[in-house]
């Protein structure tokens, strides 16, 4: 049986004829003139975008259509309150407050509400997907339920067509009710009652 050597790395390299040679061929690095120069011409016009006037100027504002548009302004954008997620982790060390303090961190953690002008947004789910959107148009009633001693609480807004819509640890549960009513094209009843539990 014949028995082939294995070749050394520099035997290899020899054998192939393979040569080194260095990356820098001068002494020096090269200087930028001495690399060809490529002019390119377009027949584009330049145009020049001004974002703002200057100080001394007033903007010139051209308006051909007599249109306002509605601007949506947010009045509030948040998630559940703080103190529902904090007294709920102190209650979940008990096995019997448990299933409770992971309803508290899911809304912690994926439930947010935007009140704006327009319209009443709740965003939930964890990557955020499940979107619910109603105008202040089909408000028919508002109700709050206070938490702990009136630090967050629920809001429970009924719409025309019967459905419930139940915002749970709302921060400053007062002020957006009474903003919701405000909204709302026809009055609607606006309802509190006494506080009940966490």
């Amino acid at each position: 049986m014949a028995s082939t050597r294995i070749l050394s790395p520099t035997a290899a390299a020899a054998a192939v004829g393979i040569t080194h040679k260095s990356i820098y061929l001068f002494s020096k690095p090269p200087s930028p003139s001495s690399f060809p120069t490529f002019i390119v011409t377009h027949n584009r016009p330049i145009t020049k975008l001004n974002v703002s006037s200057p100080p001394n100027e007033t903007p010139i504002t051209t308006s051909t259509s007599t249109t306002t548009t509605n601007k949506e302004n947010v009045f509030f954008d948040g998630g559940a309150h703080y103190g529902d997620l904090l007294a709920n982790l102190l209650l979940g060390f008990t096995l019997f407050w448990l299933p409770l303090t992971l309803a508290a961190v899911s809304r912690a953690f994926n439930l947010r509400y935007r009140f704006t002008n327009l319209r009443v947004t709740v965003i939930s789910g964890w990557t955020g997907e499940d979107r619910s959107d109603f105008s202040y148009k089909v408000i028919k009633d508002v109700q709050v339920v206070p938490r702990f001693i009136g630090e967050w609480g629920d809001i429970i807004i009924t719409l025309k067509d019967g459905t419930k819509v139940d915002l749970r640890s709302v921060p400053k549960f007062r002020e957006i009710a009474k903003y919701c009513v405000s909204m709302a094209e026809q009055p609607v009843v606006f309802k509190e009652t006494g506080p009940k539990g966490f």
